[in-house]
């Protein structure tokens, strides 16, 4: 897959553009499926939450971008209606849009639905993550975000690529989200840690990174 992995959705016009060369399209003749399952396994998720994404009515731009057509895409139904039905869905699809809340709970059910053993096979398909949306990808978040228990106890994700994420640095609602946190956080994982704000995201094409950046951002264990 391609990869267009936020903090807080489609901030500015650098992540649209990066999204735009990924689609190898213009986003109105795209066809999208938005994933809001991550949001019902956080503590502040709800179903207004899930609502506001799906509605392209919250903060964090993704649903409302202008797509061809737009469907949803709740991974805990997919094991109850088999992958004969859902599969095509997905395949059909142009792009992903990976909603935020817990990024352990969005892994279990992407493990549980299957859809997870579907991705090597989505070569042209873009993924958009808004946080846990993004930070799913990671081999670990940190315990510092654990909030739903996982079955394995820790904070493995599905390490589809090679670094982890520290999202919504510096933001003005999470005053505990600073630079000195994010340090002491890639100070518990082994391996390259990003944190980045709401206008930062990373673009991965083939396994390579590309800074998209219109606020500010670091890298931890190079």
């Amino acid at each position: 897959m391609k990869l267009l992995l936020t903090s807080a959705g489609v901030k500015n016009t650098s992540i649209r553009d990066a999204l735009v060369d990924l689609l190898g399209k213009p986003i109105a003749d795209s066809n999208a499926l938005c994933i809001p399952t991550a949001g019902y396994g956080h503590p502040m998720g709800s179903p207004v939450g899930a609502w506001r994404f799906i509605t392209g009515q919250s903060s964090t731009p993704m649903c409302e971008l202008g797509w061809k057509s737009l469907g949803v895409l709740e991974l805990t139904a997919l094991p109850s209606i088999g992958g004969e039905r859902w599969v095509p869905w997905v395949r059909e699809a142009d792009v992903l849009l990976v909603g935020g809340g817990d990024a352990l709970y969005l892994c279990h059910w992407m493990r549980q639905s299957g859809l997870v053993d579907l991705l090597p096979s989505l070569r042209e398909t873009v993924w958009v993550g808004l946080s846990a949306g993004s930070m799913v990808m990671s081999p670990r978040i940190g315990r510092e975000f654990v909030e739903w228990q996982p079955p394995a106890d820790d904070d493995s994700a599905l390490g589809i690529v090679d670094f982890s994420m520290f999202p919504h640095l510096d933001h003005e609602l999470l005053p505990e989200n600073t630079m000195a946190e994010a340090e002491k956080w890639a100070a518990g994982i082994p391996g390259p840690a990003y944190a980045i704000d709401d206008q930062t995201a990373l673009k991965v094409t083939d396994g390579a990174v590309e800074i998209i950046s219109e606020g500010h951002w670091k890298l931890f264990n190079a």
